[in-house]
């Protein structure tokens, strides 16, 4: 693993000023096309290994939360996105490919390496986007990792993006605002083994709806709603 540590350090090195190249793009064009509010951003530690653990309602979501976090990141995404060229662009900004439901070995090993190394690591904890009204059912993917690196984790809440670019819509102007809320570690839950799954998820779904609601958008837990059929995610 330490070699995996030292191909990451060298990795972030060689892309920095590209990757804040494009953060400054992408961030004015949030600005001058949507509107753009952030708050809370003092709340992502300036170091040691980080989480950032956002609501995933839009594909703006992921271009949003990276364009405003100070720090490195790298992306986890599903690998139907690493094509042509939006799969050379992602890839050159520090993503890489997770086969979502296969326990995907070597997207683990990347993101573990980006821990290990104290570097910062984008996750959607729901793994896939929601309708804007529910959270859909957290994934293992967070706890996991965080866990085992002792990561702090920003559960991230976002308004707007959902009005802007929903689920089978068109993009379309809209006041997008971000929340960072206080970060926590797997160990102030107090509990392990088999219990912990199920505690972690509730509370990190807990500051997700919190986080969102100071975001400006009213959202429910898994447990609020009947559960909705998987054939419904994307």
């Amino acid at each position: 693993m330490a070699g995996d540590n030292g191909h990451v350090a060298k990795e972030f090195r060689q892309n920095r000023a590209w990757y804040r190249f494009v953060q400054f793009q992408t961030r004015q064009f949030f600005r001058i096309g949507f509107g753009m509010t952030v708050t809370g951003l003092e709340n992502v530690p300036r170091s040691g290994p980080v989480i950032i653990a956002p609501v995933h309602c839009s594909y703006l979501d992921p271009p949003l939360v990276g364009c405003v976090v100070p720090r490195y990141m790298r992306f986890m995404a599903k690998e139907e996105l690493f094509k042509g060229f939006i799969g050379w662009a992602i890839t050159s900004l520090g993503t890489f490919p997770v086969a979502r439901g296969t326990g995907d070995t070597g997207a683990l090993r990347i993101a573990r390496s980006t821990l290990e190394s104290g570097g910062t690591l984008l996750i959607f904890p729901e793994g896939t986007r929601n309708d804007g009204e529910t959270l859909n059912p957290l994934q293992p993917g967070v706890l996991l990792l965080a866990d085992k690196s002792a990561a702090q984790i920003v559960p991230v809440g976002i308004a707007g993006t959902h009005r802007a670019l929903a689920r089978g819509g068109k993009l379309k102007r809209a006041h997008l605002t971000v929340h960072f809320a206080k970060p926590f570690q797997v160990a102030e839950l107090g509990i392990s083994g088999k219990a912990l799954r199920g505690a972690f998820n509730h509370e990190l779904a807990r500051r997700l709806v919190e986080a969102t609601g100071q975001a400006g958008l009213e959202i429910k837990t898994p447990d609020e709603t009947p559960s909705r059929a998987s054939s419904d995610r994307s």
